[in-house]
């Protein structure tokens, strides 16, 4: 009897800033919030949002919710950088440290690990200033897991 060798993954598609760039796009809330991808690759995605006062809370700072976004979003292209392009994120936490005030948000994130089954990222969330200062305001930690769709 011949042992059998299990079969291996196919090599996740290679995914270029262009591309990661038509993703996001392609998402209607991402076009709302008016966010844009300014890296990406080698297991490394950065999100950008202009801070607008549309974005707000009651107290004048972004909305956590628009930091939990880019974290979100940032984390999962990250890891679509090495799993390819087909991912969903299985879940994610947020730590705000300071509010949130600039001229822009900046979510940098990069894989931790990777596997077959998931990807595990880390995101730093920084306000812009004019002077391209960044203040750390929020640190997020995700997985993300790759998909495959199913045929009917």
């Amino acid at each position: 009897m011949t042992p059998t060798t299990p079969p291996q993954p196919e090599p996740a598609p290679e995914l270029g800033l262009a591309a990661a760039r038509q993703l996001l796009g392609a998402q209607p809330f991402s076009r709302l919030l008016g966010a844009r991808i300014t890296a990406f690759g080698d297991g490394g995605a950065t999100l950008e949002i202009d801070i607008r006062e549309d974005l707000h809370q009651q107290n004048g700072f972004l909305h956590g919710g628009v930091l939990a976004y880019a974290a979100d979003n940032a984390l999962t292209f990250a890891a679509g950088a090495v799993l390819g392009p087909s991912v969903l994120t299985g879940g994610f936490s947020v730590q705000y440290l300071r509010p949130a005030t600039g001229r822009t948000l900046r979510a940098r994130a990069t894989v931790v690990h990777a596997g077959r089954r998931q990807a595990v990222t880390r995101c730093d969330l920084l306000t812009v200033t004019e002077d391209d200062e960044e203040t750390l305001c929020a640190v997020a930690q995700g997985t993300v897991l790759p998909v495959t769709t199913r045929s009917s």
